[in-house]
């Protein structure tokens, strides 16, 4: 074998090896690259635009007949006066129906049913005025309300936009203490969130609940201050970014 001969086929190898270096990076960086990943959180108020009750009618009767129709004629009332505040067909969801003979107390022996209804109102500024009218209609349990947004993504749009905003911000100061440059975005990852309630709307939804266990008046109930407060929303992002040299 020739000297010519054997030094091409030592050379075979070493090309092959030297394009291994010409691979893309699997993460998509560029040789004169440098990966930075930062995660950062953007938050977005919300004042709440859907109130959530629990309204309900509890009433005895000498026979089980008499304790349900006197349930269902006053939950027919109950969803009637709730109609006047924009609660539609719906927004109404029965949650719980008994009817049992009281076996002590001042019923004994008589029968006591009990209807209790979920009720999504859109209205929160009438809020404490619809309460008033379901116990002026018959309502003698109430709890609630619980307050949110009905569109919780739509309210949610500005806290992702400051997610970003604020790793970009973090991103350009580190590049810049570095004498670097953003080259482009890589990778952009959800963090997920987490709802929380500044303490206004907590301590509303509190002052408003309500568990009510006589009659309702025959005139008509004062309604409660209920103050909606401003819902908060936390959200998290992880951005990864490609620097290069000035």
């Amino acid at each position: 074998m020739s000297t010519r001969r054997i030094a091409l086929l030592a050379a075979i190898p070493l090309g092959l090896l030297g394009g291994c270096h010409d691979r893309p990076d699997s993460r998509g960086l560029n040789r004169d690259e440098t990966l930075l990943s930062l995660s950062a959180t953007g938050e977005a108020a919300t004042v709440p635009d859907l109130a959530t009750l629990t309204v309900g009618v509890e009433a005895a009767g000498g026979d089980a007949k008499a304790a349900s129709d006197a349930v269902a004629k006053k939950g027919e009332a109950i969803v009637a006066a709730l109609s006047g505040f924009g609660v539609k067909k719906g927004d109404v969801q029965t949650s719980n129906l008994s009817l049992g003979r009281v076996g002590y107390g001042p019923n004994k022996g008589k029968f006591e049913a009990s209807n209790t209804l979920v009720v999504r109102l859109h209205d929160v500024p009438r809020a404490g005025q619809a309460v008033a009218a379901a116990t002026t209609a018959g309502a003698n349990v109430l709890s609630g309300p619980s307050l949110q947004v009905d569109d919780p993504e739509k309210a949610n749009r500005g806290a992702y936009i400051a997610a970003y905003r604020a790793a970009r911000t973090r991103a350009e100061a580190y590049a810049e203490a570095a004498g670097m440059t953003i080259a482009r975005v890589l990778v952009i990852r959800d963090g997920g969130q987490g709802d929380y309630s500044i303490e206004s709307a907590a301590a509303a939804a509190d002052a408003a609940a309500n568990v009510l266990n006589e009659p309702a008046p025959a005139l008509a109930a004062p309604a409660p201050a209920i103050l909606p407060g401003t819902n908060r929303t936390r959200v998290s992002v992880q951005v990864d970014f490609a620097l290069r040299p000035k």
